[in-house]
């Protein structure tokens, strides 16, 4: 089926290429707008023997990193904490509801005036979009724990942490690890847009570069970059995910499949 399911993916994916060769080639679209695929390919293979790209790639995956574990951490810790002290919870939601729609884009104005260009504007941006969607994972999970497993392990005298550890972090963990999937893909979202309107250094900014300059073909490249990019996390994620919850009859079920 995994093979089938390939072959499938690697036909699919070379007849979108062969389309990309032959429209512009055809007359249907500018080539000036919309380049053949050959001349992508040529402009990647360019870039690919640039190191100034190699750096850029290097900031953009750094603020990735860095935002995303920032995130993550911050949201476990917040979810948690809001989902064990008695009445927090209801006391935070009207907050939560409230900050939560803002668009994160909405505060680059905000971030430039703080920091400018520096790495801690794309920080702010990305770790604001990505802490939401752990928070509310946490939240979704510590609500999912059976209530009658939370009544027997508060009458054989568990305490609050006992109770995170062996019972409220093992039924959360598959959210968590939901959020963490979401979170990454969002996290490279808002870096590649912090740098493309912010002009912070990584592959965005080189894309702004590459569209002012009339470089189509090397703006192309790098936009395929991240794709692959955003690609590789998303695959990434599914194998952390797998791996950290193979005890889970979710995970269990899909490798039997």
């Amino acid at each position: 089926m995994r093979g089938a399911n390939l072959a499938l993916g690697t036909v699919g994916l070379a007849a979108f290429l062969a389309l990309g060769e032959a429209v512009p080639r055809l007359g249907l679209v500018k080539e000036a707008y919309f380049p053949p695929t050959s001349r992508i390919a040529d402009a990647l293979g360019d870039e690919l023997a640039d190191s100034a790209f190699w750096t850029a790639l290097g900031d953009t995956l750094t603020g990735w990193a860095l935002g995303l574990a920032i995130a993550v951490g911050a949201g476990i810790v917040a979810g948690v904490l809001i989902s064990v002290v008695p009445h927090l919870r209801e006391a935070t939601a009207s907050t939560i509801e409230f900050l939560r729609p803002i668009p994160s884009v909405a505060l680059i104005p905000l971030a430039v005036l703080l920091y400018g260009t520096e790495l801690r504007s794309v920080l702010l941006l990305v770790v604001y979009a990505s802490f939401w969607q752990i928070l509310i994972q946490v939240l979704y999970g510590v609500q999912d724990v059976d209530p009658v497993a939370e009544e027997t392990a508060r009458s054989y005298g568990l305490g609050t942490w006992a109770r995170v550890r062996h019972l409220l972090w093992p039924t959360a963990l598959p959210y968590v690890m939901t959020g963490v999937r979401l979170a990454a893909a969002v996290a490279l979202i808002l870096v590649i847009t912090a740098e493309l309107v912010i002009g912070a250094p990584g592959l965005g900014a080189r894309i702004a570069v590459a569209q002012t300059s009339q470089a189509v073909p090397e703006m192309y490249a790098l936009i395929v970059v991240t794709g692959v990019l955003g690609l590789l996390i998303n695959v990434g994620a599914r194998t952390v995910e797998r791996r950290a919850l193979a005890w889970h009859q979710s995970v269990r079920g899909e490798v039997a499949v």
